[in-house]
């Protein structure tokens, strides 16, 4: 057969496995994970009210804007993803969290951990001017062997940031500045949020944008220095982007995630 004749059902082939979604709490299973919109803080999701003048009722909106999330290729404990957004209005809020989330790294106690290797390789396709966002891995842990991520089975929530752009932040204040963990440099923050408290590894220079450690080091930071029980389990390991405003494609050409006991 000529390559002339072959190429066309190759590209077809990689083209029909992509999968887009674009709906707010849309989700993709995807070998040993589920690709997720969560798009938890654009406009009117919430339905937040405030009360200006008696009897009139406004709805408070946190911004405006859109955004979907393609899975492009997905091999047992492998995937790759983009998302593609448009966010404006309301600078300081979160507008969605769309990542992958480990359908089999979980339910797994602290303590019993010998390491949970991680691969997260990505980079900004395009991204607008002034774009404030995070890249971060969002890790969700709780006195119970399962629960839902910021719900009421959770006790902390563990946020690895390989970015941070336009001058945003994490949750609360700064505990511990400069240190080393997994061959980076990062300030930890830690402050609290509805019934759990957030600790925050934030990325100290420029974006780690091939990420390769063992999240166990980070783990074995926490119950160390920070009093994070080691009985407690892991529920959810997350990997995704938190944007506030701008326009980005983000792209996720290799990532995984396993824990060995």
């Amino acid at each position: 057969m000529r390559l002339s004749t072959l190429l066309p059902t190759l590209v077809l082939t990689a083209l029909t496995f992509a999968q887009t979604i674009s709906g707010p709490t849309d989700c993709l299973p995807a070998g040993n994970y589920n690709l997720c919109q969560n798009l938890w803080g654009r406009a009117n999701l919430h339905s937040r009210y405030f009360m200006f003048m008696v009897g009139i009722v406004f709805r408070r909106q946190s911004g405006v804007g859109s955004q979907s999330s393609t899975l492009t290729s997905s091999n047992g404990n492998n995937i790759a993803w983009t998302t593609n957004y448009t966010w404006a209005n309301g600078p300081n809020s979160v507008k969605s969290y769309a990542n992958v989330e480990s359908s089999v790294a979980k339910g797994v106690q602290l303590s019993a951990i010998r390491s949970a290797p991680t691969i997260w390789t990505w980079h900004y396709g395009t991204q607008s001017q002034g774009i404030r966002a995070d890249v971060a891995y969002d890790i969700w842990t709780g006195i119970a062997r399962s629960g839902a991520p910021a719900s009421s089975a959770s006790s902390y929530e563990i946020m690895i940031w390989l970015s941070g752009l336009g001058g945003i932040q994490p949750v609360g204040s700064p505990v511990a500045q400069g240190i080393s963990v997994a061959g980076h440099t990062w300030d930890l923050w830690r402050g609290p949020n509805t019934n759990w408290q957030v600790l925050s590894f934030k990325n100290v220079g420029a974006d780690i944008t091939n990420f390769n450690v063992d999240l166990n080091q980070f783990f074995q930071y926490l119950i160390q220095n920070q009093g994070v029980s080691s009985s407690q389990f892991i529920q959810s390991i997350q990997a995704g982007s938190e944007p506030f405003t701008g326009t980005a494609n983000l792209v996720t050409s290799n990532y995984s995630v396993s824990i060995g006991t």
